[in-house]
């Protein structure tokens, strides 16, 4: 098995921070426990609960509701999340669906207009129809009644304090508002709360959010019910059947069907995590409603046979985007929620099944998208080039969301990530209580994308999206050895995948594992690359190679958590990507 203890890079130091604001850096160790988020005071709120002897999942939750006040165009209690936790004194992974679910008056032609065609995706993004009912509440509330130590109350106070006494705004932030303000300023709750005064927020200028910090506090108080059955779920139901848009706004903004019963009905979902093996090490992953731990277990699986760390980067890059366009066809075909679909999940994450597929990656040939899924049901013997099924093009999926990773001075381990779905959500803020909507529904397929081919992620009622997210807990026996996931849509599969190909093959310190350039193939005709691939001479060997190519600036931006074999936590985050991570300890070492 290759080593996968890692160490700072030299040289690695903390950003200059505002006022208040604690210090970026993307990489910390020492003891007591460890929380890694894209924000500073965000991974402060966990840090703070950690200290004062909260567990992880408390200093999860803690960090989560503060990205709600830092992060809120990426995840909040208007959206939704998948949650994985590590119990050390139990050696067991457990996981929270938290996913968004459609109205349960929702049917297969929730986006299609009066004419049967799929409405323009823009305008089913800002609407009603594309809020689902939350989760994000409703898996705070189950993962500390189950695996948490302190109260909802208790990890909400940094949060609602941050909202209270403001965030110093960043380059990201003032960059992601001008990108929704066209929508915002349709919206008068967003206009007043990220416009303020009308204008863009000025870097380096503090933004409080007094509607969320009461928010917040009748949380702490009355508890998640307040949204499933209370005040807070009455005007979110009001919003998203009638949308306030200003009179003045030319925009067509439709109403959804979200009513009282949906926020009665919904339950986060208790379920086992997807598992594999690579490498000797055990990868346990989100189940479906997500379609990330299949597909990245599946991937993984297919590059089992091969020695990555021997081949050269060419080849290496090679067999990561056959493996991974293999995984999306499949994805495809069979992943989508499993209350209404037939999902083989066990099946898709077999290594007898990747065996029947790994042998249509060669190594002097590339793969032409979009590739047919196989029948892991009925998968072929091992060689077979299982190809039985019917090609059909991967689906829309937004690129937002938000990552987060914590582990306490027991072993205990989360990985959580969260969402909004696309930067800014629906646009839509819930008047006077501080938190923008979700357009998840918009993960859904509006239409087939080959009417011959079944398509499992078409809406229903009560059903859950299929989503990308991969948060991973990775563990060597019954002993943990990192954590891991990253916002980005899709990409997010590849992302996790060619990070931990990064650690465990390539032998890369977790945070250069992290900030290495990346690559996404998505069963598409062209894989993304980010910059430092693109300008590599890499890429040329692979076009030599047959392989087709198109720039994405920047593709994921993941954090995580590393035991190191001395009982120290080795905190990791981005050195570039989205104005850099922010890694914290307890009690930091050199």
């Amino acid at each position: 098995m290759v080593a996968v203890l890692g160490v700072a890079p030299a040289g690695a130091h903390a950003a200059p921070s505002g006022a208040g604001t604690p210090a970026k850096t993307p990489v910390a160790t020492g003891y007591g426990g460890a929380v890694s988020s894209v924000d500073p005071d965000a991974s402060a709120a966990g840090i703070d609960v950690l200290r004062r002897g909260g567990n992880a999942v408390d200093a999860a939750v803690a960090t989560a509701a503060a990205l709600g006040v830092t992060e809120p165009y990426s995840a909040g209690v208007g959206g939704g999340g998948y949650f994985v936790y590590y119990n050390a004194k139990r050696h067991t992974v457990s996981t929270l669906d938290g996913r968004e679910t459609a109205p349960l008056s929702a049917d297969k032609d929730l986006f299609l207009d009066d004419q049967g065609k799929p409405l323009p995706f823009a305008d089913a993004v800002t609407s009603g129809l594309s809020v689902g009912t939350p989760g994000t509440p409703a898996t705070w509330r189950d993962a500390l009644r189950a695996w948490g130590t302190e109260s909802l109350a208790q990890v909400l106070r940094p949060a609602e304090r941050l909202a209270r006494d403001g965030f110093t705004v960043d380059k990201t932030f003032r960059q992601q508002t001008a990108d929704n303000e066209d929508r915002f300023k349709d919206f008068p709750a967003s206009a007043k709360l990220f416009l303020p005064g009308g204008k863009l927020p000025v870097v380096g200028s503090t933004l409080r959010n007094p509607d969320l910090a009461r928010t917040y506090a009748l949380l702490a108080k009355k508890g998640v019910g307040a949204i499933y059955k209370g005040e807070v779920g009455r005007d979110i139901v009001s919003t998203v059947r009638k949308p306030p848009v200003d009179p003045e706004a030319r925009r067509t903004v439709h109403p959804g069907d979200l009513r009282a019963e949906d926020l009665r009905e919904y339950e986060a979902k208790r379920q086992a995590p997807t598992r594999t093996s690579y490498r000797g090490l055990d990868v346990y992953g989100m189940a479906p409603s997500s379609s990330g731990g299949t597909s990245v277990a599946e991937a993984l699986n297919i590059l089992e046979r091969t020695d990555l760390s021997k081949l050269g980067e060419r080849e290496y890059l090679h067999r990561f985007i056959e493996a991974s366009r293999i995984a999306f066809a499949d994805r495809g075909r069979w992943v989508g929620d499993p209350s209404a679909e037939n999902v083989p999940t066990k099946a898709l994450t077999s290594q007898r099944y990747a065996d029947s597929r790994a042998c249509l990656i060669k190594p002097d040939a590339v793969l032409k998208s979009p590739l047919a899924p196989g029948d892991p049901t009925d998968p072929g013997a091992p060689g077979s080039c299982d190809t039985r099924g019917r090609a059909a093009p991967t689906t829309y999926e937004g690129e937002s969301t938000t990552h987060l990773t914590t582990a306490d001075k027991w072993g205990n381990v989360v990985a959580y990530t969260l969402t909004i779905e696309q930067t800014g959500g629906s646009g839509i803020t819930v008047p006077g209580r501080g938190f923008l909507l979700n357009n998840e529904l918009t993960d859904f397929s509006f239409a087939p994308a080959d009417p011959a081919v079944h398509d499992p992620n078409l809406p229903g009622p009560g059903k859950r999206p299929r989503s990308s997210m991969s948060p991973t807990i990775v563990l060597d026996g019954h002993k943990p050895v990192l954590a891991l996931g990253s916002p980005g849509g899709a990409t997010i599969i590849t992302t996790v995948l060619q990070t931990l190909l990064n650690h465990v093959d390539r032998g890369m310190p977790l945070v250069d594992a992290i900030a290495a350039p990346r690559a996404s193939q998505r069963n598409a005709a062209q894989t993304e690359l980010e910059p430092g691939l693109w300008n590599s001479p890499e890429r040329a060997r692979l076009e030599a190679l047959g392989h087709a190519f198109k720039q994405n600036p920047e593709i994921g931006a993941a954090t995580g958590v590393q035991r190191l074999g001395d009982g120290r936590w080795l905190a990791a985050a981005e050195t570039e990507r989205r104005g850099g991570g922010a890694a914290m300890v307890v009690r930091p070492t050199r």
